[in-house]
């Protein structure tokens, strides 16, 4: 359990650095009064958006075989990449 545990923080923890919602987030900071409302908002998006993808992922996984799973999530990562590569995100 706390190898899942471990694996899954460090993955989400490094994907969140550097991305939108972190930049979004530090000039919400900057702009407002009160960096803890800051913080207890965007902790409760990141644990209400974490729950959903959880949601999702097991309902995925009763009706999908997994290794279609995974070949669509690479194809979608592929696809983003190139979409950030050309400038459409």
């Amino acid at each position: 359990m706390w190898k899942t545990v471990l694996t899954t923080f460090a993955l989400v923890f490094l994907a969140e650095l550097g991305d939108k919602t972190q930049l979004s987030t530090m000039i919400l900071a900057s702009r407002s009064k009160s960096a803890a409302s800051v913080f207890i908002g965007s902790a409760c998006a990141l644990v209400i958006s974490s729950l959903l993808g959880v949601i999702g992922g097991t309902f995925l996984q009763r009706y999908i075989p997994q290794n279609f799973i995974h070949v669509g999530a690479g194809i979608s990562f592929i696809l983003i990449g190139f979409l950030l590569l050309l400038g459409k995100t």
